[in-house]
């Protein structure tokens, strides 16, 4: 651990002086600023065990796990100057925070790991400055499509017709009747 990095266990301790808190609060804003994709949590009830298996497997898809006080992550978000909407809102009781560069694979870990209990439980998503609230979006962020995925389908969609033009181009001895004909050809 580098010197100026504050341990995460002083993140949730409850007395914390002021040189600690600014640095948590910086550190966290640091966070926030460099992901354009993260999950607040509640794993308040899960027990020790199962939430170093849920850290465990958090790791193992590239998902950071950081456990902080709803004051210092309020203040964070406030420094950031992004908008986080409501999902301020979201900042009540036990929060972890999932750094992810994958919109889905939180929830899908989540869901995943809720197929032996009712935790850890959504409280809120933030998805390219997109706002998800309530465990009953789950389900949803489970699905997302990445950025990757959605240009692959796109880049299918546009080759199509882009290939029949150049074809007709090809075909129809550069006339628009000619073209008009090939394309009507290929259509039927």
């Amino acid at each position: 651990m580098h010197r100026h990095q504050i341990d995460s266990r002083y993140l949730i301790k409850n007395q914390m002086n002021k040189e600690e808190k600014e640095l948590a609060i910086s550190e966290l804003t640091e966070s926030l600023n460099n992901s354009s994709i993260f999950y607040l949590a509640d794993t308040s009830s899960i027990s020790a065990n199962d939430t170093n298996r849920f850290r465990r497997e958090l790791f193992n898809k590239g998902i950071k796990m950081q456990v902080a006080k709803n004051t210092l992550i309020l203040k964070a978000m406030e420094k950031t100057g992004k908008d986080f909407g409501d999902l301020k809102t979201a900042l009540k009781g036990n929060t972890a925070i999932l750094f992810s560069d994958n919109a889905k694979t939180p929830a899908q870990t989540i869901l995943n790991f809720r197929k032996k209990g009712t935790k850890p439980e959504l409280k809120g998503a933030y998805v390219d400055s997109a706002i998800f609230l309530g465990d009953n979006q789950l389900q949803v962020l489970s699905t997302l499509k990445s950025k990757e995925e959605l240009v692959g389908e796109i880049i299918g969609l546009l080759q199509s017709p882009a290939s029949n033009v150049i074809a007709a181009l090809q075909n129809g001895g550069g006339t628009i009747a000619g073209i008009v004909k090939t394309l009507s050809e290929r259509n039927n």
